[in-house]
């Protein structure tokens, strides 16, 4: 397994463990948002100010990945669904390990939906991407959203500690959840998965503050991280946030 932990020290500080990841796979969901436009653009911003990584599908890497300043890490995203589908939470794969490779992916992801009717779906295919990444060495982050008929609040910590175990038992090498709203609830999620943490960046927050506060507590509960989209590339200032929740995640600043 030399290759996986060569490619995830590309995209985890290896010194700490800990990961900024900028999703920015939002195009294929709901279209070419704000901050999406000139890819080359923010994702020179991004890296400027010390993200670890960013998060695409397969079509933008060419165009969008390799900025002209600082390097940062590719994870190439395998799943998909649009808000114009009959039903948004139904992920499907529209890439292959084997296609990331040849694209220079330093990791992949996989979004599944807990508790969505198409569950078992989701869970099949994670299980053969997760199977397909031990054969090629290939680091996998597993999205673990709980939404669905059962699910009435997805930020409940229930909810979300089991989402993150199932990832982590599936093959995840990390796993990415959203945060449950404090420290000591947090804390449960991290100590019942056995691989690193992440949390989500959720819908556009109206201040930094709420940002910040939000990884502070992700770190203080033993968090390994972040992966903020909207809240990072739709921000006034991209490089600045980015440098601030790295003095937060990688500054020892929580």
């Amino acid at each position: 397994m030399i290759g996986k932990k060569i490619r995830l020290q590309r995209i985890i500080n290896r010194n700490n463990g800990r990961t900024i990841i900028v999703p920015m796979d939002h195009g294929v969901t709901i279209g070419p948002i704000p901050g999406l436009i000139d890819m080359t653009s923010t994702v020179d911003k991004v890296a400027g100010g010390g993200a670890n990584a960013i998060l695409m599908h397969k079509g933008l890497v060419e165009t969008g990945h390799r900025s002209s300043g600082k390097d940062i890490g590719l994870i190439v995203h395998l799943s998909a669904s649009t808000v114009l589908s009959p039903d948004s939470n139904a992920k499907t794969l529209v890439c292959s390990v084997e296609e990331a490779v040849r694209l220079g992916a330093d990791a992949v992801s996989i979004h599944v939906n807990i508790g969505a009717t198409t569950e078992s779906e989701m869970l099949f295919n994670m299980g053969q991407i997760s199977r397909a990444c031990r054969d090629w060495g290939m680091p996998l982050l597993a999205m673990m959203y709980t939404r669905g008929p059962k699910i009435q609040n997805e930020y409940d910590v229930k909810v979300v500690k089991h989402a993150a175990r199932v990832g982590a038992e599936l093959g995840a090498d990390i796993v990415k959840v959203n945060y449950t709203g404090s420290i000591e609830s947090f804390r449960e999620v991290v100590a019942g998965c056995p691989v690193p943490v992440v949390i989500a960046g959720g819908e556009k927050m109206e201040t930094d503050d709420e940002i910040l506060d939000m990884v502070r507590g992700c770190i203080k509960a033993g968090g390994a991280g972040v992966s903020i989209g909207r809240n990072v590339f739709q921000h006034d200032d991209p490089q600045d946030i980015v440098k601030r929740i790295s003095g937060i995640v990688h500054g020892g600043l929580a």
